[in-house]
């Protein structure tokens, strides 16, 4: 099953294109929002539980590309350049006219000397028209090579969970890349560039910008560059992408954005999904519940989510859990066993599926007679896309059955 299909409209573009055996990936980047919806959660269990991760690393920018895919709509001539997909948990209100030939032209005008080619957009409204999500993107050569430049403009609610992700920096334990820089400007706009690859285990050289900015009004303009013609099976044509990061940064600030969303409505506030912990109380239980003799050498979290990477003094470890009530209905992998109180418990060690050399996966998936699940997983490197760091994971099996047992995952609902 594709992983698109698993997560549906919240991550449309996995950026390493990710397939994954089954659904039971617990650190390929950071938690969607998408695994919270049932219809989309009951749906990726088909081949075994839910895909609670994706390539937005724990609230960042996605390591996925921007630019890639079909999303309809031109405005120049033909051929897969570079389309734009929309971007989750983004919305986009009645309000807003433009036409894909506009959102080329206003990007266009916005780049260095150069030539273009393969241009491609998406518009808006317009009478009698459906709102959509406006992109605009083209292959641009300076002199020094092709590379693939695409924007997107959406609306999102500037305090929610889905916003964070976008403008803060993930963790290199979740995802690789070169460098991250967040920060809010003047006008309380918050930004980020994000300098990574497209791929995070590096098994193509791709590299992958993105600069994202959302304003207090909630408009997110995400836009996403390339040092090759194509987001995916291109060949390289450049050391970097065409825009430097202060021309990335000059882009999605352009005043024709804000210009072009002015009325589009600040949406709805996006809702907290009932039942599920708060990232921060996650945090705090799993570090409490780690055996004495490891320290914490990173951390992050995000709803229902919390990961930590360990070191014993024998090399880094990375451990991470999900809390997700009404998964009742999820089947297990591996050595299932069904304990007095009802709880079923499955457990499995299996190799990495990230890249990462000599990588193992342990992972022990619980559902309580309440339908809570809680799944605790632990790999025996501090990053998937990289080398195996020791030989097995720093928790035991054991180990991690007890911390997902723990009673205490009941009372952080």
């Amino acid at each position: 099953m594709p992983f698109e299909d698993q997560l549906g409209d919240a991550m449309r573009s996995t950026g390493d294109g990710f397939v994954p055996q089954d659904s039971r990936a617990l650190l390929d980047g950071a938690l969607t929002s998408g695994r919270r919806r049932v219809a989309r959660r009951r749906a990726a269990t088909v081949t075994g539980s839910v895909v609670a991760l994706a390539v937005v690393g724990l609230g960042g920018a996605w390591a996925g590309g921007l630019v890639g895919g079909s999303s309809g709509g031109s405005g120049g001539s033909g051929g897969a350049a570079a389309s734009v997909a929309p971007p989750p948990k983004s919305t986009l209100p009645d309000g807003v006219s433009v036409s894909a030939e506009q959102m080329i032209k206003n990007l266009i005008s916005l780049l260095p000397q150069g030539k273009t080619s393969q241009k491609q957009g998406g518009g808006a409204g317009g009478p009698g028209g459906k709102s959509t999500t406006p992109t605009a993107s083209v292959v641009f050569d300076d002199g020094r090579g092709k590379g693939a430049i695409g924007i997107s403009l959406s609306t999102i609610d500037p305090a929610g969970q889905s916003a964070a992700q976008y403008v803060t920096c993930p963790s290199k334990a979740i995802t690789d890349y070169d460098h991250c820089a967040a920060e809010v400007l003047p006008d309380g706009s918050r930004f980020m560039l994000f300098q990574g690859y497209e791929y995070p285990d590096r098994r193509e050289e791709t590299k992958n910008w993105r600069a994202t900015l959302i304003t207090p009004k909630g408009v997110l303009v995400d836009a996403s560059e390339h040092n090759a013609p194509a987001e995916k099976g291109a060949e390289i044509t450049r050391v970097d992408p065409p825009l430097t990061g202060s021309q990335m940064k000059t882009l999605v600030t352009a005043e024709v954005w804000k210009t072009t969303m002015a009325g589009a409505k600040v949406p709805r506030r996006e809702p907290v999904p009932p039942g599920e912990p708060s990232g921060g109380s996650m945090q705090h239980a799993l570090v409490a519940s780690l055996p004495k003799g490891l320290k914490v050498v990173d951390q992050g979290n995000q709803g229902g989510y919390a990961f930590v990477v360990v070191d014993d003094g024998k090399g880094r470890s990375l451990v991470g859990m999900n809390v997700q009530p009404g998964m009742g209905d999820v089947p297990l992998q591996g050595t299932v066993s069904t304990l007095p109180d009802g709880t079923r418990v499955g457990e499995e060690q299996r190799p990495g599926e990230k890249g990462g050399a000599g990588v193992v996966w342990w992972t022990v998936d619980t559902i309580r007679k309440n339908d809570l699940r809680v799944v605790i997983s632990a790999f025996n490197t501090g990053n998937q896309n990289s080398p195996a760091t020791r030989a097995t994971p720093a928790l035991t099996m054991s180990q991690l059955k007890a911390i997902a047992l723990d009673p205490k995952w009941d009372t952080l609902r």
